[in-house]
């Protein structure tokens, strides 16, 4: 029987729906109404940021403050003693490459939550502690690898092309599905650790799912909570998830701590984004064809909009971001702003040159608006101005590239963000 039934229809139905959006959508670039970004280097008592400290001291509480308020909503901050449990350790995994260890990441003051189940691999015969890719998948560990001795995830399950989902759960053909996003023997023939949860385990990725999830959990409320304006959605607890993650790894005698790399692809590239933009421990953030509510300037409309993404998904969203459909130039923020939150850390943004639903001009144009913060702290951005040519990559502190191909995370992507992690952490 179905946990939720009227939602399996619904959620059988979304991709007629979203194909109509997307082919109704706007790309014509001539069609891009005039707009004028946010003030990044003012602050709100209309000063002038000319440093690195201002920006510090001033500036950038100010814009995570925003992104709280109006995008994203503000985590709670007391969530009570965070408990580590080491299931299972494989010490030949991916076909003798890697150590693979099952961690289970639960709080003590609600048991009732199930908790995250974090897979983490690690190279063989390492003499030292390694660098870490962080990030969320769409399915179970058992998606992300195709070692068959991963138990199935238990939890529910969005249904997609090849996920081998049925009824919202997990099947035997789920096992691999997801194994060509991760690059798992790719990482750690390079030498990185790779640690991976399903987004599911803080928060089913449905409108509805808060009320299994984190969220009614650390609400007085529970189940029963009416989200109000600047209260957090479900890309917050995903982020969330992320850096309790990094909470781990910073006990974790196999992984460098200090060489952490946050990575997302889609909506978990968005969670990437504000899960960077949070917590600076994440010294490299990636986001791979994030799109509108990501590093897509939302000001520009192309594609994705924030009048589809917050009727479509408003439970990803604090309830604010719904009033800026149809009406972005009110917004006090983009994603240049987002971008920014990282300096001087390291930002890798990626496009498909096919994925025009995700506008990968407004992604690169992030990255460019971006850059005058990066250049308090002496960092380079892009070098250029203009979109650069296909597998083309271009930048330093921030850096960018549009690939050949549609809206996936590729081999090809993996192999440019463990070049630019590489050159980040200097190993």
């Amino acid at each position: 029987m179905r946990l939720f039934p009227p939602l399996g229809c619904a959620l059988a139905l979304f991709p007629l729906a979203a194909l109509a959006q997307q082919k109704q959508a706007n790309y014509d670039e001539s069609a891009i109404p005039p707009y004028v970004l946010p003030p990044l280097l003012q602050s709100e008592a209309g000063v002038q940021i000319t440093s690195a400290a201002e920006w510090i001291t001033t500036r950038r509480s100010e814009v995570l403050g925003l992104f709280e308020k109006h995008v994203f909503g503000k985590a709670p901050s007391n969530w009570g003693k965070v408990i580590c449990e080491t299931i299972s350790v494989n010490t030949d995994a991916l076909n003798g490459k890697a150590v693979r260890k099952l961690v289970r990441i639960s709080l003590a003051d609600y048991p009732e939550w199930q908790g995250i189940e974090l897979m983490l691999h690690l190279p063989k015969n390492t003499a030292k502690p390694v660098p870490c890719f962080v990030g969320a998948s769409f399915g179970g560990n058992e998606a992300v690898t195709s070692d068959n001795d991963l138990p199935l995830s238990t939890r529910w399950m969005r249904p997609g092309k090849g996920s081998g989902v049925v009824d919202n759960h997990s099947t035997e053909k789920s096992r691999g599905s997801e194994q060509e996003r991760w690059q798992l023997e790719l990482a750690v023939s390079e030498g990185f650790a790779v640690a991976t949860y399903y987004c599911g385990d803080v928060e089913p990725d449905h409108p509805e799912g808060w009320k299994t999830g984190l969220r009614s959990f650390l609400s007085k409320e529970g189940a029963a909570k009416d989200w109000k304006d600047g209260e957090w959605g479900a890309i917050g607890a995903w982020a969330w998830g992320l850096s309790r993650i990094a909470d781990f790894l910073a006990s974790e005698p196999g992984v460098d701590a200090k060489k952490l790399a946050v990575i997302g692809h889609s909506r978990l590239g968005k969670t990437s984004l504000w899960a960077g933009a949070q917590d600076t421990r994440f010294g490299v953030v990636i986001s791979n064809n994030s799109g509108e509510g990501g590093a897509a300037l939302m000001r520009r409309n192309i594609g994705e909009t924030t009048a589809i993404i917050t009727k479509a998904f408003p439970h990803w969203f604090t309830k604010t971001y719904a009033n800026y459909a149809n009406n972005e130039a009110a917004c006090p923020v983009d994603s240049h702003m987002l971008v920014a939150l990282a300096a001087p850390r390291g930002v890798y943004i990626a496009s498909a040159e096919e994925d025009r639903w995700a506008d990968p001009k407004g992604e690169f144009l992030a990255g460019l608006h971006a850059q005058p913060v990066f250049t308090l702290f002496g960092k380079k951005g892009y070098g250029v101005t203009e979109l650069p040519p296909v597998n083309t990559p271009i930048g330093e502190g921030i850096r960018y590239h549009i690939r050949t191909g549609s809206h996936d995370i590729t081999r090809y992507d993996w192999e440019q963000y463990i070049r630019f992690a590489r050159s980040q952490f200097g190993s």
